[in-house]
């Protein structure tokens, strides 16, 4: 049995830069040398524009799997972003998650029952002594980390493609939060882009669904609208005046998402994500509700990590959905909470 509750998450693979001191100048130069203007846009994010520097090629290998970079988007005001996000995946001390189904692995259950009864115990991540052990059943597009009352417990084994999932088992007393980073990875680091359909430049889409069960098999939480869920890194945008806020909402839907050969002078938006969100006691009551999203948006109907286990995260009885953000497709950094009561 894991038993990490005393120990504090060290730092991200790659730590965010200092934010530099934005010197009241509307205009700037880009990694390409373009000038210019964030006039266009007047909500509450930190604008950038063209290709990340990127620090890390590949921070995974998986035969028929896409490059993951990691970026360093430099903003119109001078400041700095990792793109898509901080994570972890290269933190030690961030246990993964074990496998339901991953062709990157080859450890590929075809039910659910199966891969539980694969795992030992040494799996179980204990929050709380006199806990229950929940289940979590986890299918991400692209990339999730999970914590527990702030305790890292789980993250993905893939962190963009192929596609995979994942089970997750802890030892919690009721209510616990969960809270999940979710990432939709990137090929063009910092233009939320990858290289699709004949096209250098096409937006890629998210989408997470999970499924939590008791030791009686009992299912405590589904994914659902119920969740909370915030953006804070939305790209790619050819026109800053597209994107809006209303009230907590960050909105993109009036944003074009049509691919392209030449997206290097692409927009994005980015937000400081809050340094305790993780945590039990965070307060998410104005953060907007998570949006759901039919499978045959998110395009799951081919993808065997999903489809061997449709009886879990398809349950006639209590039906777990895809959530995200208002946009499936544009935002790229979600943070997702919800208490189990």
């Amino acid at each position: 049995m894991v038993n990490i509750k005393n120990k504090i998450p060290l730092l991200s693979l790659v730590m965010l830069a200092l934010v530099a001191c934005n010197n009241g100048k509307n205009t700037a130069q880009t990694n390409s040398g373009t000038a210019v203007t964030a006039n266009t846009y007047n909500g509450t994010a930190t604008v950038s524009q063209g290709a990340a520097t990127v620090l890390t090629n590949n921070i995974f290998d998986c035969e028929g799997g896409r490059k993951a970079p990691i970026g360093i988007a430099t903003a119109i005001d001078g400041s700095t972003w990792t793109v898509p996000a901080v994570v972890n995946f290269s933190d030690d001390n961030f246990p993964f998650a074990s496998d339901l189904n991953n062709p990157c692995t080859r450890v590929e259950y075809e039910a659910g029952d199966a891969a539980l009864a694969a795992l030992d115990g040494t799996d179980i991540v204990e929050i709380d002594a006199d806990g229950e052990v929940v289940t979590a059943f986890v299918f991400a597009d692209n990339y999730f980390e999970m914590y527990i009352n702030g305790i890292p417990v789980g993250k993905d084994n893939v962190p963009f493609t192929q596609f995979n999932s994942n089970i997750i088992r802890f030892r919690a007393k009721r209510p616990f939060a969960i809270a999940m980073k979710l990432v939709d990875w990137e090929e063009n680091s910092g233009l939320g882009t990858e290289s699709n359909r004949g096209n250098a430049f096409h937006a890629g889409d998210g989408g997470m669904v999970a499924v939590f069960k008791d030791a009686r098999g009992e299912i405590v939480a589904t994914t659902n609208s119920n969740w909370k869920a915030q953006t804070f890194y939305t790209a790619p945008l050819k026109d800053l005046s597209c994107a809006s806020e209303k009230g907590s909402l960050r909105l993109s839907a009036n944003c074009k998402t049509v691919a392209s050969d030449d997206g290097n002078s692409y927009y994005a938006l980015h937000w400081k994500t809050p340094s305790d969100w993780q945590t039990e006691e965070f307060d998410d009551s104005q953060w907007p509700n998570a949006t759901e999203f039919s499978n045959e948006t998110i395009g799951v109907d081919n993808k065997r990590a999903y489809t061997n286990f449709a009886d879990i995260f398809d349950d006639h009885a209590n039906d777990a959905k895809f959530i995200w953000s208002t946009n499936v497709v544009l935002d790229n950094e979600v943070l997702v909470r919800y208490t189990v009561r």
